[in-house]
């Protein structure tokens, strides 16, 4: 095969644009690329300026270009009888067939094929299949992003890749995308068809060695059973004699070796020594650590200690995914090689993060998709990751958007799940981590998966005394999201649509079908049953729509809302002051009640009475599945009777929606008002020693606010908790000044007014040009960023830098962090989650605005509970509850700007009223000792120029 890799840089994006430079790249038959054909076009009308920002292609470089006449006679002659490739192929398709179409040539009626797709499929676990990136990644030369004959000679490349990627496939795995592929009328089919040939003629049917084939798939893992614990082959505990301060020797001398910069810091140190004793004095303790202590080592150390000399397992949690995958990839296997004997950690997330193979065998088999041309994908991408994955983790896989919906129907849940039974036990991911961690030292877990376990009566953790919880300051909020209630409008809708779509699709018209099919005589009985169930759970679906309507309808529509903003809509309702139409409502409910009983009474009986007369692996596998959807369905419908009650004094009701997308997106919530009594009676009253950590655990120097948030004020009185603030391991007078023009417009609520955003806007651009970009813009609002977005980006693009804004722009935090990474002078702009968890080192970013402090909204149902609970206590909530949880979220965004020892900055707070207003103060204190002055707003630019060149100049 010939393949012609080929780009087209454009004025737009619109089929009307002109094509301004052409790229091809040719691979011949013996995969090699046999030339480069580029050329400027000379499109005939101005090239826009944002696109000369984008590619570098100016007036100048088009004006004496060839035509597209010219440029169309070089390059047709060379499509010929070549299959067409490009990234993201669909584009520059289109400007081919239409420049083709012009200059008076056929349509070009080859196999096309998109790199994108081969790199989902057979690099499931890339996090962006952004050209640029990927380059990098695969160490790809790409010189000139953006330019055509650079990015098709790196498309090309890429291409290459993943066509050694598919030789190195077993031939097993082509053969399962060759089938999954084979129903689609699609050039991808004809491709994977035409590999599965050349494969199967090459090879004669043998598979490499390194997989494990089972019931059709290839896999990574073998049989989980046979994990044994780390020491088993060792007689004497490596640590019988050996104390910590011996053990920490030898640790050093490792790291040493290990890492020649390895420097020992005070800080770690003090950490170290801290989480020991509160181990050895059964105490617990409180650590605030902040960024560079180097905390991980700092619990891990002590964690594989204690374990491995007590034999006593340690459970660490975290509150990210993040910074468990960071654990997993970071610190263990350095641990693996410091620590003088063997040891075993074992990640274990909560068990929808794992893939269930019977759900997906089914899937695949039955081919049971709900949007075939994105679902096929998705089943390919997942069908190669199986010969990768030695976890079936989905934070491996870049799921793209619909991804998400695929991933449910296939992850592992416990009601429906076979146990013991199922033909794919041995295999199975979630049973393997569960093992893992049983036989494990340590377990490092997250926040979520401790309170699951809780209300799930401790059978999912392996038992555990001693806990560190990292990113304590979360553990509140997850703590009342947990022991409260919440649902999702499509929650019920999935559960109700898996069970019956229509007549042909979901568990019961399958069971339905089924049954025709044994022919046996109760199966008559059950498939009248069957029958019976449709009409009622239509008439629930369509109860819970009206339902959800009336619910949505108490919402009074927020004027500030702003589309992206995840929390627009929310209202409180309160169990003394019920709603005037909660009548019609609670009446509507309790119809959904009694036939949902209705409906589990009859599904139960008959998912019972198959099950003692099938024993067909099938049957079994559709009945565990319908039992556990009838089991959700039970859930459900007790939240939702618990919700419409609105009784319980010391729950908080209410009701959250997205305006776009109306009652679909509804939630209702039922939270614990103060969750302190029973975080007490699960963890510190129980364990042993619990050691929770973050950089943000103080206000104003002391711990009293989070003692007294997380139930830890009898273990003050009694001498059970202990509490320590680290020194900083930078020196922050010299690495950070924090800038306040003490003459700034003040704003009122959360939108400002044109004067405010004026002088905002002029100040921002001002700063990004001192500070050449690399500027991060924290906002407490969407509507502000939205009133910002716009006239900064105007200002800025003369200057050639980026504005980049969260829920205007495209993508994922991650996605957008790793945008303002890539890019040589940005400015981001991002709201709430970007307050924390961000963390760009080094360069990319100098400088740090702060808009306004961030105090939550104080209408917001939990805050406004607390706030008066505290005022019935006689206490202040503002200074009790919103100035405390303001610092934390404060000191949160201030510890973006330094992340190592290396790097400087300037944080600008542009709100007064840390100057102004009695509490000010706390803010100011609270953090780590930059050096900080105020002055007016004209002073401020010449003074972030001198702070910088200071830095050039030592």
């Amino acid at each position: 095969m010939k393949y012609a890799v080929l780009d087209f840089e454009t004025t737009g994006n619109q089929s009307s644009d002109e094509i301004i430079q052409a790229g091809l790249a040719i691979i011949d038959h013996d995969l090699t690329i046999s030339q480069v054909y580029r050329s400027y076009v000379n499109p005939g009308i101005p090239i826009p300026p944002f696109i000369t920002g984008l590619t570098g292609i100016t007036e100048e470089d088009v004006k004496d270009a060839p035509g597209l006449d010219e440029v169309m006679m070089e390059m047709v002659p060379l499509l010929d009888d070549a299959v067409l490739v490009g990234h993201n192929v669909a584009f520059d398709f289109n400007y081919l067939q239409s420049a083709l179409d012009k200059t008076g040539y056929l349509p070009f009626s080859g196999r096309i094929l998109d790199t994108m797709d081969f790199l989902k499929i057979f690099f499931p676990s890339l996090s962006t299949y952004q050209l640029g990136m990927v380059s990098q990644e695969f160490n790809v030369q790409h010189d000139r992003p953006h330019q055509a004959d650079s990015d098709a000679l790196a498309t090309a490349l890429i291409f290459l890749k993943c066509l050694d990627e598919i030789e190195q496939l077993p031939l097993l795995t082509l053969q399962r995308l060759s089938d999954l592929f084979d129903n689609e009328d699609s050039d991808l089919a004809w491709f994977f068809d035409a590999m599965l040939q050349e494969k199967q003629q090459k090879e004669l049917g043998v598979n490499p060695d390194g997989f494990t084939y089972y019931r059709q798939f290839a896999l990574q893992v073998d049989d989980w059973m046979d994990i044994e614990p780390a020491r088993d082959h060792m007689l004497v505990n490596p640590l019988k004699d050996v104390s910590y301060e011996q053990f920490m020797e030898q640790v050093r001398e490792q790291l040493q070796l290990k890492l020649p910069e390895y420097e020992e810091r005070e800080a770690q140190t003090m950490m170290l020594d801290q989480v020991m004793q509160a181990f050895a004095e059964d105490k617990h303790l409180l650590i605030e650590a902040g960024t560079g202590t180097g905390k991980s080592l700092g619990y891990l150390l002590p964690a594989i200690y204690h374990s491995v000399k007590q034999d006593e397992k340690v459970m660490i949690s975290t509150h990210t995914i993040n910074l468990q995958e960071q654990l997993r990839e970071r610190d263990l296997p350095l641990l693996t090689e410091v620590v003088p004997f063997p040891f075993k950690a074992a990640i274990f997330k909560g068990r929808q993060h794992y893939l269930c193979l019977r759900k997906f065998e089914h899937k695949i088999n039955r081919r049971d998709f709900t949007t075939p041309k994105e679902e096929v994908m998705t089943a390919a991408q997942m069908i190669v990751w199986l010969a990768q994955t030695e976890t079936g983790d989905d934070e491996e896989l870049n799921l793209g958007n619909r991804g998400g919906d695929f991933w449910e129907t296939v992850a592992s849940e416990s009601d429906s799940c076979l146990g013991r039974s199922c033909p794919w036990f041995r295999k199975c991911f979630y049973h393997r981590a569960k093992h893992e961690a049983g036989v494990a030292d340590v377990v490092i877990t997250n926040h979520s998966k401790l309170f699951t376990d809780i209300q799930a009566g401790h059978q999912l953790l392996p038992g555990y005394d001693r806990l560190v919880i990292d990113e304590a300051h979360h553990l509140e909020d997850v703590a009342g999201k947990h022991l409260g209630l919440q649902l999702k409008y499509f929650t019920v809708i999935h559960t109700l649509t898996r069970l019956f779509k229509d007549s042909k699709t979901g568990q019961l018209p399958s069971l339905h079908f089924m049954l025709q099919q044994t022919g046996a005589e109760a199966a008559m009985k059950w498939m009248t049953v069957i029958d019976e169930m449709y009409p009622s759970l239509i008439e629930v679906k369509e109860n819970w729509d009206k339902l959800s309507e009336l619910l949505f309808a108490l919402i009074p529509e927020r004027s500030d809302a702003a589309p992206g903003d995840p929390g627009q809509f929310v209202t409180r309702l309160l169990p003394d002051k019920k709603p005037k139409a909660w009548d019609a409502l609670t009446t509507l409910e309790n119809s959904i009640y009694i036939t949902l009983g209705d409906i589990l009474r009859k599904g139960e009986r008959m998912v019972a009475e198959i099950r003692e007369e099938q024993d067909d692996y099938g049957a079994e596998s559709l009945i565990t599945d319908i039992s556990g959807l009838l089991k959700d369905l039970t859930n459900e419908r007790e939240t939702l009777r618990f919700f419409m009650k609105l009784e319980d004094e010391n729950t908080v009701y209410w009701l959250e929606a997205n305006g776009n997308y109306r009652n679909r997106s509804l939630q209702i919530f039922a939270v614990p008002i103060d969750v302190s009594a029973q975080l007490k009676a699960y963890f510190f009253d129980k364990k042993k020693s619990v050691v929770m950590t973050s950089a943000t655990l103080t206000v104003d120097k002391s711990f009293q606010y989070v003692i007294e948030q997380l139930g830890l004020q009898e273990a003050a009185n009694t001498d059970r908790l202990m509490t320590a603030m680290l020194p900083s391991p930078f020196n922050y007078r010299e690495q950070a000044l924090v800038l306040i023009p003490r003459d700034f417009p003040s704003v009122k609520g959360s939108v400002g007014d044109n004067y405010f955003i004026q002088t905002l806007v002029r100040s921002l651009a001002d700063t990004a040009i001192a500070t050449k970009g690399r500027m991060l813009v924290l906002f407490t609002s969407y509507r502000m960023l939205r009133q910002v977005y716009d006239p900064l980006k105007e200002l800025l693009s003369d200057e050639g830098i980026i504005v980049i804004g969260q829920g205007m722009d495209s993508g994922s935090r991650t996605k957008l962090t790793r945008r303002f990474q890539g890019q040589q002078a940005s400015v981001l702009l991002g709201t709430s989650s970007f307050w924390e968890g961000v963390d760009i080192p080094g360069e990319a970013l100098t400088s740090l605005a702060i808009v306004r402090l961030p105090f939550q909204p104080p209408n917001h149902p939990l805050v406004e509970a607390k706030s008066e609970r505290l005022q019935r206590e006689k206490k202040n909530p503002f200074m009790k509850l919103s100035v405390p949880q303001a610092v934390i979220r404060f000191k949160q965004g201030f510890g973006r700007l330094v992340r190592s020892s290396a790097d400087r900055g300037i944080v600008v707070v542009y709100d007064t009223r840390i100057l102004e207003s009695y509490y000010g103060k706390y803010f100011l204190y609270s953090l780590p000792g930059p050096k900080m002055e105020h002055m007016t707003l004209s002073q401020m630019v010449p003074r972030i120029s001198e702070w910088l060149n200071d830095d050039e100049e030592s």
